[in-house]
């Protein structure tokens, strides 16, 4: 195991948790956004629109669990 916490990405991960979770959730919300919607015909501001919206809310819900940690200190 420890020589998994050394692999460079996971050893940022583990230093910059929430920074960490807003990435891998916002990149699997936009995967999921460009299956759903690829045959949609949306316009190239429409895709932007989206995937910004993907990656806000993705922060928001970040933010929002990280809540509970400041009740556990």
């Amino acid at each position: 195991m420890n020589t998994l916490q050394q692999f460079p990405p996971i050893k940022w991960a583990m230093v910059h948790p929430r920074l960490a979770a807003w990435i891998v959730l916002s990149i699997g919300m936009i995967i999921l956004l460009v299956i759903e919607a690829q045959n949609i015909g949306l316009t190239a501001f429409n895709w932007i629109a989206l995937i910004v919206a993907c990656i806000g809310v993705a922060g928001a819900c970040v933010w929002i669990i990280s809540w509970e940690d400041a009740d556990e200190e």
